[in-house]
């Protein structure tokens, strides 16, 4: 995920607009959260304190967090809205669908991967409406994951990918993976996981599929649940690769104490 851009392409929206300065002592941001505070909330403050807005000297925060139940975010959304929040950062796809449908008037900006395939604005060229925010290529860049971890493994012949069915990507990154699995050879299984203890239970899949290899989709729930995933990849010793970089950090660690 590009962070830098998208903080400060926030960063840029906010020197450039009033925010009802008149109404209030200062801005109000509602942070929208798909999964549960983690190390992109501390980017977003470190972005932010670069372009000199620091919390609570000039800046105030609306915290709202689905905890990977991504069927509160309407309910959490519409809260922001009726605090009357000036602008909404929405962390996560099911963040950004469910901000855009609580308001057509407050600023929303969002990092998701295609936003015009998820129906979040018109065109990058000409978003309109009242959502702007980064792509970060995340569906196109699932299947070459897939096929460099192909190539690490050449003798793995069924791979397994692990899936949130809560995630409104999944239809895409399901179909693109299997043609690319297709193109590469392999067999593609798909799992899924919606909650901590279903991660478990498509590990035990996993095992029993005899997978050699495991791709792990990109959303929020599976970015909080890194530890579990990492850990259960190195219980079972089965090649993995993620979205980004902070899974490979997870797996760092021990031999860092």
């Amino acid at each position: 995920m590009k962070r830098r851009e998208f903080l400060l392409l926030l960063g840029a929206i906010m020197a450039g607009r009033p925010l009802h300065a008149q109404q209030k002592a200062m801005p109000v941001i509602g942070f929208l959260g798909s999964a549960s505070p983690s190390h992109i909330l501390a980017a977003f403050h470190q972005g932010l304190g670069e372009t000199g807005y620091v919390d609570g000297q000039n800046l105030a925060f609306e915290y709202r967090w689905a905890e990977g139940r991504y069927d509160r975010l309407p309910a959490l959304a519409a809260d922001l809205v009726l605090r009357k929040v000036d602008l909404i950062a929405a962390d996560g796809i099911p963040a950004a669908l469910a901000a855009k449908t609580a308001t057509s008037t407050i600023p929303i900006v969002f990092a998701v991967g295609d936003p015009v395939d998820l129906g979040l604005v018109a065109s990058l060229a000409r978003p309109g409406g009242n959502l702007t925010g980064v792509s970060t290529m995340a569906p196109e860049l699932s299947p070459k994951r897939l096929e460099l971890l192909s190539d690490l493994v050449p003798q793995v012949g069924v791979i397994a990918l692990l899936v949130n069915p809560n995630n409104s990507n999944t239809e895409r990154t399901t179909r693109d993976m299997q043609e690319a699995a297709h193109a590469k050879g392999v067999q593609l299984h798909i799992l899924i996981a919606g909650t901590e203890s279903e991660i478990d239970a498509a590990f035990a899949t996993l095992v029993q599929l005899h997978a050699g290899a495991l791709v792990v989709g990109g959303d929020p729930f599976f970015a909080n649940r890194r530890e579990q995933l990492v850990t259960l990849a190195a219980t079972h010793g089965v090649p993995a690769i993620y979205q980004s970089r902070e899974f490979a950090e997870v797996a760092a660690w021990p031999a860092m104490d």
